[in-house]
């Protein structure tokens, strides 16, 4: 393969990679945790966007309930923008050179 085709490879890569931020930039979801009482909403570049929790947990008393509901809500809502995002490369053809 000459240096040439290497670079367009890498050009059509690296533009495939700008549709697919852009393709998923648009993305968003929501989990939930503790029966819905703790809410994450994390859009496609990872970010989290809202963060909702129910008056209920928010006593003293109730601060360890409380952190492990946000950290299960914010992993939960991981996963499901990781799904997204490999359907989205999927749809879109998107394709890493050697992982044919």
């Amino acid at each position: 393969m000459s240096v040439f085709s290497k670079l367009k490879q890498f050009k059509d890569l690296r533009e495939q990679g700008k549709q697919l931020q852009s393709t998923l930039s648009k993305e968003s979801t929501t989990a939930e945790s503790a029966f819905g009482k703790v809410k994450v909403t994390m859009d496609g570049t990872l970010s989290i966007k809202n963060v909702e929790i129910d008056k209920e947990l928010l006593s003293p008393d109730k601060k360890e309930k409380l952190q492990d509901a946000i950290r299960d809500a914010q992993n939960d809502a991981l996963k499901k923008m990781q799904r997204i995002a490999a359907t989205k490369m999927q749809e879109s053809g998107y394709e890493l050179p050697g992982l044919k």
